[in-house]
Order: C-alpha cells, then structure tokens, then sequence
C-alpha cells in the first residue's frame, strides 16, 4: 500500500467520519492534537491537526493507515 505525499487532514477527516469515527478536540491546551473517537468500539485515533497548511507529515500519514490496517479497517 502506497502513501500518497499530498493527503490533506480533511481527507483523513473525511475517511475517519466515514468509518464511523467522529472529530472531538481534546480543549484549549490541545493545541494541534485532534482526537477521533468511535463510540461503538469505543476507539481513538490521534492525529495532529497540519498547520498552516493543510498537508499531514508523512510520518502521521504513515502511522493512521498502520492503525487503521491493524484494526481491519484498511
């Protein structure tokens, strides 16, 4: 499976809430940190929000499909 180098945030986001998983932010100390959280399984997925652009690190890309391929969602 390749990685592409331009995923944005809002198409992690878009895949996420497609998989059931909805955009919590953790509060005012959060910062970039963006919570997922699935309420039927009650999973989390982390993910910094990319700032000023809106391109993730490769790094972050890399670790949500590792995630999401370990769960069987991918």
């Amino acid at each position: 499976m390749s990685l592409p180098s331009d995923f944005t945030y809002s198409e992690a986001k878009n895949l996420l809430e497609h998989l059931g998983f909805e955009e919590r932010n953790k509060g005012k100390t959060s910062g970039s940190r963006v919570c997922f959280y699935r309420e039927s399984d009650k999973r989390i997925i982390m993910l910094h929000k990319p700032h000023p652009g809106n391109i993730m690190k490769r790094g972050a890309i890399k670790q949500l499909a590792e995630q999401l391929k370990d769960w069987g969602e991918i």
